[in-house]
């Protein structure tokens, strides 16, 4: 499996349209779920973004709106805007920060124009949307929407836009090495001395470049890649004594005491929570 698509994998991301159509007024979105972000397709007409910072944008042209992490902002639009609108929440499998969604930017406003192959998988959506009468239509929007996330991220590390972070250290010449080493076997024992050598660096070098890419140190690095893996094994039945081994912990309440440590919650309670 390439390295983008387990780590899609890993953090279970997953869209969900719920608005398509043409807006009036001012529709506002709070930033209290710690793991949603959100995703505006403005397909036509003209839209303004508030409460980013107290600045308002305005955008005229079909554009994407993409805030990967929970930002509060409203979309407002007067009626002879006809501002017509695709509307979809982004989430990560996780009830903890993801290293997915922390290694994208902030607020990425992007006019359509720009990027002419996502306009198809726009296209697909805009055709899903208007079969109103259509089984199954909701599941296909959401999905549709998934893959449209996907090749917007493809987009952007082929861009090189992506400054700092998990998907930054993967074009990395030496630290992908070390990456893709963590990925494919957690459970092994990453010292910063291994870790090193594996992207045929220095120990201090190393770790002065991670933390400038990925603005994590290896461990900190190493320890939410574990915690990540965990949650899904655990999501998928496995027992906490299996999860710990297969992340790199000798025992269950080595995990749970790391668990409560990043997630502020025991493996239990996290999975209680979901």
């Amino acid at each position: 499996m390439d390295h983008l698509s387990q780590i899609i994998d890993r953090f279970t991301l997953q869209a969900g349209v719920f608005y398509t159509g043409k807006l009036c007024g001012l529709s506002s979105f709070k930033d209290d779920n710690a793991l949603e972000g959100h995703i505006h397709l403005l397909r036509s007409g003209t839209l303004s973004i508030v409460g980013l910072n107290k600045q308002k944008i305005v955008l005229d042209k079909p554009s994407l709106i993409f805030l990967p992490r929970p930002l509060k902002h409203g979309l407002q639009a007067r009626e002879i805007d006809n501002a017509e609108l695709i509307c979809a929440t982004l989430s990560y499998g996780s009830s903890t920060s993801s290293l997915l969604a922390d290694t994208l930017p902030d607020l990425l406003i992007l006019p359509l124009e720009q990027s002419p192959f996502l306009q198809t998988n726009i296209d697909w959506i805009i055709q899903e949307a208007s079969e109103e009468d259509q089984q199954g239509r909701q599941a296909v929007m959401n999905r549709l929407m998934e893959i449209f996330i996907i090749n917007m991220i493809r987009s952007l590390l082929h861009n090189g836009e992506l400054a700092q972070g998990m998907l930054s250290g993967l074009m990395h010449p030496q630290l992908k090495k070390v990456l893709q080493a963590i990925h494919n076997a957690p459970e092994k024992t990453w010292t910063l001395e291994v870790m090193a050598e594996t992207a045929a660096m220095s120990r201090s070098k190393f770790a002065e470049v991670f933390k400038n890419v990925i603005d994590q140190t290896p461990n900190e690095y190493l320890i939410h890649w574990r915690v990540g893996v965990a949650q899904t094994l655990l999501k998928q039945g496995k027992s906490v004594s299996f999860v710990a081994n297969s992340v790199g912990y000798e025992t269950a309440s080595a995990l749970a005491r790391i668990f409560r440590k990043t997630c502020g919650l025991s493996p239990k309670e996290w999975l209680d929570s979901l």
